[in-house]
């Protein structure tokens, strides 16, 4: 493995905490002999393509500062690639590096796990998502959840996690269940009401929401939770509980596993990573073992 590995920073990630975090991060990993270059970019689209260069040319790793958007970005970069994956996550979320075991808002301990995995070769290979070319590592969101993005992202005020609050609060007043046709694996087709469907490869969203608690980053299947036809009281009964993932005893909660899934709804737009996909149909298949990542 090459000495120089490729800093990939996200500035406004987590506030400003993305731009504070490449430092010490960089330092760490300097300290143990790494030759360190970093990649911003002009804007997302940019600094993709400095990414897929810096891979394409043989860097020794791929290390990613910001949150789960960023984590999101450098997944398309190394998906399918043996370069390794490190994350310095100091966003929002951050449930990607969580799931891996990662240090989460301490860029220098992140620095030096990944320093110390490269040069172990303490490597994981993990299963990723993927719809239409488009790599995720966590959980693909539809339904009640992605209005509640889609609403929050059309907010302008207030910022911060806030808003989302707030988008949850209206998308609850005016929610109803959405008819979905859900096809597992090419079987047969179901046609189910459902408050919402998350696919997950990862457990969470959200910052430590456990959708899929069960899902495993290696089994080669995503995990499939479908929060079925709730009322209102119902939904606020269940939705707390998905901190702890004790939503998945709920007899409106049921979990399906498989390597394929494609769901049909009408007005519901998909989001992976927390990123807009686009709107359903989506089909996402679960490849494993494409991403190589640095852990404890």
């Amino acid at each position: 493995m090459t000495s120089e590995i490729t800093l990939f920073v996200n500035p406004t990630a987590g506030r400003g905490r993305g731009a504070h975090a490449a430092q010490p991060a960089a330092s760490a990993l300097r300290a143990a002999g790494f030759s360190v270059r970093t990649v911003l970019g002009e804007n997302a689209e940019d600094a993709l393509v400095r990414a897929r260069e810096a891979v394409a040319g043989g860097t020794g790793a791929l290390v990613a500062v910001g949150g789960d958007g960023m984590a999101h970005l450098a997944l398309q970069a190394v998906g399918g690639t043996r370069t390794p994956l490190g994350l310095v996550a100091v966003g929002t979320g951050n449930d990607f590096a969580r799931a891996l075991g990662l240090p989460v808002r301490d860029p220098a301990a992140a620095g030096r796990v990944i320093a110390e995995a490269l040069k172990g070769a303490r490597l994981r290979d993990v299963d990723l998502g993927r719809v239409d070319g488009t790599w995720f590592g966590t959980v693909l969101a539809s339904g009640f959840d992605s209005r509640v993005n889609d609403r929050g992202n059309r907010m302008r005020w207030p910022t911060g996690r806030f808003k989302y609050d707030l988008a949850m609060l209206a998308e609850l007043a005016a929610f109803t269940p959405v008819p979905y046709r859900m096809t597992l694996d090419d079987g047969a087709v179901r046609e189910i009401e459902a408050t919402l469907v998350a696919v997950g490869n990862g457990s969470s969203y959200g910052g430590g929401m456990k959708i899929c608690a069960d899902a495993d980053l290696a089994d080669g299947l995503f995990d499939i939770t479908v929060v079925g036809d709730c009322s209102r009281t119902t939904l606020l009964t269940v939705f707390p509980k998905v901190y702890k993932g004790t939503h998945l005893d709920h007899p409106k909660v049921t979990v399906h596993r498989a390597a394929k899934v494609e769901l049909v709804a009408q007005g519901i737009t998909g989001y992976a990573d927390g990123e807009p996909l686009g709107p359903l149909p989506l089909t996402a298949e679960c490849i494993p073992g494409a991403a190589r990542v640095a852990v404890p």
